[in-house]
């Protein structure tokens, strides 16, 4: 799952919680938590014990990666790509006891909807993209250029990465036989005990790893001082580390956030564009020849994440003055986790008022310090995660907590509303001014006294170049076929540029803006009946707010549970939350083609069976409704397309698992392989200790189906059963990749491993841990103004002079008041020139002035240019009257 620009902002405010990973031992680069005393082993960044692999963030790079010249066409090049990258892995981290890989499984019915809506928008794209290419096909045709003919491959579609698919049951195949390589023949992998959970084991990768962590942490014997690595693309992986409250936890990512990245693969191409040979290109592009060496890209830097160091940040920053409870740090990390969910995730979309990219996790922080004390102490507590009645949510406290919130509801809209407004003024005047100078220069084209080669004549030479050139300049055209494709799908994303934009009918912030919300959104017009449905979507979501609490903490509360509605309700409608009754009832997963059945578009329908592709095709199918041509995106709001919410029918559970009972006895016996459950797998040397152990049981009781795992010798907790490795006979196991050797002498053993059940859930650091000393102060907290309170997208810089300014005005509010026909004067470059700049309405509710040294600056003041404590006054410091109205006097609220 993700949480979108949370690792950008985390790092911003947070920055020593990163450091670059060395890559060997004379590197450059920060070092990981210190190892302990005795503990041999680790590698150039520390010892770690422990690493786990989300293999989806390993699958994805590897399957579609963005920054190769020859990018991999078939699924063994894709399975050759990915065991470079997990080497690549290993080396950074040299992980002491255990490697985890684990893959994602079928996902919970919550995680669907967001699945689904991603793969229906990935082929509503792919067909825009078709089109696009047919189209400059054409062009390039017309003009004499030669390219390459578009071709298909096994990786045209990435839909494949999904459970249940010929893909990933190749790619289990494929993993069992890298583990088995590694441990026969690398020495650093010797003692290391690796488990592999592919995807018809359910559940997501990241929460299967947690499931694993939090299980083995219970146990009587377990190492307080284990030192955990999880590498992920994903953001969430930084929430769940958190909440495990296991101290010694590192995430291994790529550093996302480098500026010096290589542009593209274009300039890497010049040089290898020079042969006279066919080159192989991605996608819909040629193939090239097989006799091309493949040619690397630059290796991205990775970086660690310290959750050590992010808990003490967090310390410090969720410092709460007077607080009217003891003050525990474990208890502030549990909140902080939970107030984040309102950000948005794969499970329950954002409340409207809260967008990481303005800052919101600032806000909510500011908001939770405030009404800490009126709450009466802390909204969760994760020790009552097993009442069944959502005694772990002080819903009285969340409610508190949703009002102060809600305070600032009108403000942040009223400031994104403007801010949109004046982008697209912007975007309209500068392509007005492109079209002027593109006209005038195309006049100036015609000027037979200009100089004697003109554009014309150029092109015209070009083209005769390129139709005389050899195979290198088609290739050549096919790359920048290939360009141009992207630059027109780019801007075809861009609503405002192209045009695609459509006028906002809702403005939210603006008087009545919540009636139209509903009326807008769901075609509702009485009150009441907008009251019933606020109703229910307030009681969604704070089931939704517990359901993902509970994923997080502890484990998957319901299978079939999902948030039924595009939107989140808005904080003021947050409310009366203690009406409503909690609860969960535990179920099963679906199986693997029941989900893909559930997430599909028709155009991926050849990853299913076929028996179930007429499911999917049939319009007399009971369930081909789930299945629309024509997808719907809302784009309110949004600037660009795939920010847009795909609405689409929700599946019906029941009514799916009936249909597709109707055609499983036509499955063959591989697919019903494919279809099935499976137990995750262990893998060690037949020299391991835990291999040794568990050989004698069996032969002293052959009846037992499952063995305990003797702690004292492997230090790992759960059971194991014997599995049938049918793949190796007599030391020998056949490659299921093409192109690698085959396993000889195999002197490795597996078994089926049962993780053990977590007898209770411990929210705190366990006894006896290892603390790291602790470096920051609260100087290193850095402090910035709310995002709703500064003029423009940007944070004001630092002022040391007095100059004169004029107030800025808004002009919304109570619609009263003269017309401003002076421009305000520019602030920097943050502020240009105001909100609407000139023919602005004055208003009484609506003017933005700033207190800086305690001084009222409304009207004609002096601004001192210092670094000050930025707060405005007016409607949007007062957010209207008390009860979030602009008219103030009456009891109504402003948005209706």
């Amino acid at each position: 799952m993700g949480v979108p620009s949370f690792y950008k902002w985390l790092v911003g405010k947070y920055p020593s919680i990163v450091v670059p990973a060395k890559e060997d031992d004379g590197g450059a680069g920060g070092t990981s938590s210190p190892p302990p005393p005795g503990d041999a082993g680790g590698g150039p960044n520390g010892v770690y014990h422990n690493l786990y692999l989300d293999m989806n963030g390993i699958i994805h790079p590897c399957f579609h990666p963005e920054d190769q010249v020859y990018p991999p066409t078939t699924f063994d090049e894709v399975f050759q790509a990915m065991f470079e990258y997990m080497d690549r892995l290993f080396r950074i981290v040299r992980p002491t006891k255990l490697l985890y890989l684990a893959v994602d499984g079928v996902a919970p019915r919550a995680k669907m909807n967001q699945q689904r809506s991603r793969r229906f928008k990935a082929a509503k794209d792919a067909k825009d993209a078709e089109l696009e290419e047919k189209l400059l096909r054409e062009k390039f045709r017309a003009e004499g250029r030669e390219v390459h003919p578009r071709e298909t491959n096994e990786l045209s579609d990435p839909n494949v990465i999904t459970p249940g698919t010929e893909f990933m049951e190749k790619l289990s195949m494929a993993l069992e036989y890298y583990i088995r390589a590694r441990l026969n023949n690398d020495p650093a992998w010797k003692g290391i005990k690796v488990i592999l959970s592919d995807a018809n084991v359910p559940g997501e990768g990241e929460h299967k790893i947690m499931s694993f962590i939090r299980a083995q942490r219970t146990r009587e014997n377990y190492d307080p001082n284990t030192r955990h690595c999880l590498y992920g693309l994903d953001a969430d992986l930084i929430m769940l580390a958190l909440a495990s409250h296991e101290l010694h936890f590192s995430i291994l990512r790529e550093d996302v956030l480098q500026q010096n990245q290589p542009e593209n693969c274009i300039t890497l191409a010049k040089e290898l564009f020079k042969t006279e040979e066919l080159k192989k290109c991605r996608g819909w592009f040629p193939r090239t020849t097989e006799m091309t060496p493949r040619v690397k890209s630059p290796k991205k830097p990775y970086q660690f994440l310290n959750i050590w160091v992010l808990r003490e940040y967090l310390e410090l920053d969720l410092k709460i003055p007077n607080p009217v409870v003891k003050t525990d740090i474990e208890r502030l990390i549990d909140d902080f986790i939970f107030i984040c969910f309102l950000t948005g995730n794969d499970f329950i979309p954002h409340i409207p008022s809260v967008e990481i990219h303005e800052c919101a996790v600032d806000l909510l922080l500011e908001v939770y310090k405030k009404t800490f004390n009126k709450m009466g102490g802390y909204i969760v507590n994760t020790e009552k995660l097993k009442d069944k009645h959502a005694a772990y949510l002080k819903v009285s406290r969340l409610e508190k907590f949703f009002h102060e919130l809600s305070l600032y509801e009108e403000k942040i809209f009223l400031k994104r509303y403007e801010l949109r407004e004046r982008l697209q003024r912007n975007i309209l005047r500068r392509a007005a001014e492109k079209e002027w100078n593109e006209r005038n220069f195309d006049n100036m084209e015609q000027n037979p006294d200009g100089p004697g080669l003109t554009v014309d004549s150029l092109s015209a030479q070009c083209s005769i170049s390129t139709c005389s050139g050899d195979k290198s300049d088609m290739t050549s055209n096919t790359l920048e076929l290939r360009r141009n494709l992207k630059d027109t799908l780019r801007n075809k994303q861009d609503l405002i540029t192209s045009g695609a934009c459509k006028p906002d009918t809702i403005k939210l912030g603006l008087a009545g803006w919540k009636s139209r919300f509903y009326r807008e959104k769901f075609g509702v017009e009485r009150f009441n009946e907008a009251g019933n449905l606020k109703n229910d979507m307030v009681q969604k979501y704070l089931e939704g707010l517990c359901w993902v609490l509970l994923y997080y903490f502890a484990d998957v509360p319901s299978w079939s549970w999902y948030y039924p509605f595009y939107y989140a309700p808005f904080a003021s409608d947050l409310k009366g939350l203690s009406q409503f009754k909690i609860s969960f009832t535990m179920d099963k997963p679906l199986r693997p083609f029941n989900q893909l059945m559930a997430v599909l578009p028709k155009e991926s329908s050849f990853a299913l069976p076929k028996c179930y592709r007429k499911l999917m095709e049939n319009e007399e199918s009971s369930i081909q409704k789930f299945y629309p041509s024509d997808l719907q995106i809302d784009t309110h709001g949004k600037r660009f397309l795939w920010q847009g919410i795909a609405k689409m029918p929700f599946i019906d559970e029941k009514l799916l698992i009936s249909a597709t009972k109707t055609v499983e006895n036509e499955l063959t016996v591989h697919e019903m392989s494919r279809n099935t459950v499976r137990q995750e797998k262990i893998f060690v040397r037949n020299s391991n200790t835990m291999a040794s152990n568990a050989a004698i049981g069996q032969i002293f009781d052959c009846s037992s189906k499952k063995l305990p795992i003797d702690p004292a010798a492997s230090e790992l907790g759960g059971w194991i059963s014997p599995v049938d490795d049918n793949g190796i006979s007599c030391g020998f196991f056949r490659s299921p990749v093409r192109d690698l050797e085959d396993l000889r002498n195999v002197q490795t053993v597996s078994f089926m491993f049962f993780n053990p059940e977590p007898v209770k859930i411990i929210p705190r650091l366990l006894e006896h841990v290892n603390k790291p000393e602790k470096t920051l102060t609260e100087a290193d907290i850095p402090t910035r103004p709310m995002w709703h309170t500064y003029p423009g997208s940007r944070p004001p810089e630092t002022f040391t002079a007095t100059e004169e300014v004029q107030p800025r005005n808004s002009s919304f509010g109570r619609g009263r008041g003269r017309d401003i026909r002076t421009e305000t004067p520019q602030l920097g470059g943050n502020y240009g020139r105001g909100f609407h700049g000139a023919g602005m309405a004055q208003s009484r509710g609506g003017a933005y002035t700033f207190q800086p040294g305690g001084r009222d600056c409304a009207g004609s003041g002096t601004l001192q240019r210092q670094q000050v404590a930025w707060r405005p006054v007016g409607a949007w410091a007062r957010g209207g009257s008390e009860n979030g109205g602009g008219h103030g006097g009456n009891g109504q609220p402003r948005g209706w």
